[in-house]
């Protein structure tokens, strides 16, 4: 039921624009963290902010020159709930994480928000448009195995039902579930390999399938080479 949900959700949030249409934008919006505090039922607080706004459209044009296979990968994700680390796996999508470091470096993510949190499903973020619609203004393609499960801790990527499996934009999602079975149509990028007590905070903040609570906002995302 929740797979029918995200892929039904997925169609009419990205269909319009998809994750790399030309209404995808790049200028800063600005996020003010206040100093009040919100518990959550995963423990621990998260600080209060004010939702950006969402940016103006811009295109950007998908990186060419592939990542050094022999160097890992990493996205340290910092939001006003903790941080997390997203692990890469450049041999099962190695396009769309190229694209994930450029974007990165490039400052893209920051003062972004997880605009969608379904409790014990998923949480995503990474659209410039704060409402599922936007993207960097370019696709890329890694289909994932057909054996591909999207268990607790596994990062992937959005996209419109009309899309192409292994389609991705900007926008990604975490799994907080067990096993919240959808099919394999959606690029696997990697996995969280720490602070997932971060990533259960904002998931304890969902109600329903829609915007949390209260705002989760992604402050920083920097890029770690191990």
């Amino acid at each position: 039921m929740r797979a029918a949900l995200l892929l039904m959700t997925l169609v009419l949030a990205l269909a319009a624009a998809g994750c790399g249409s030309d209404d995808d934008g790049d200028v800063g919006g600005e996020t003010t963290t206040e100093t009040t505090t919100t518990s959550s039922e995963a423990g621990g607080e998260c600080e209060s902010a004010d939702a950006p706004a969402a940016r103006e459209p811009e295109t950007r044009e998908a990186p060419t020159e592939p990542l050094d296979s022999s160097t890992s990968y990493s996205l340290v994700v910092e939001t006003n709930c903790g941080s997390f680390t997203i692990a890469l796996d450049l041999d099962a999508a190695p396009n769309t994480s190229a694209s994930l470091v450029a974007l990165a470096e490039d400052g893209f993510f920051d003062d972004l928000t997880f605009h969608r949190v379904v409790p014990d499903f998923v949480i995503q973020g990474g659209d410039p448009n704060g409402d599922g619609t936007g993207g960097p203004g370019y696709q890329t393609v890694d289909a994932p195995p057909s054996g591909a499960r999207y268990v607790t801790g596994v990062v992937a990527m959005a996209k419109s039902e009309l899309d192409p499996p292994g389609t991705s934009g900007s926008q990604f999602f975490v799994v907080t579930g067990a096993d919240i079975g959808l099919p394999a149509d959606y690029a696997i990028v990697g996995e969280v390999s720490e602070g997932i007590d971060t990533v259960e905070r904002i998931d304890a903040l969902g109600q329903g399938d829609g915007p949390p609570s209260q705002p989760v906002v992604i402050e920083t995302v920097t890029v770690d080479e191990g």
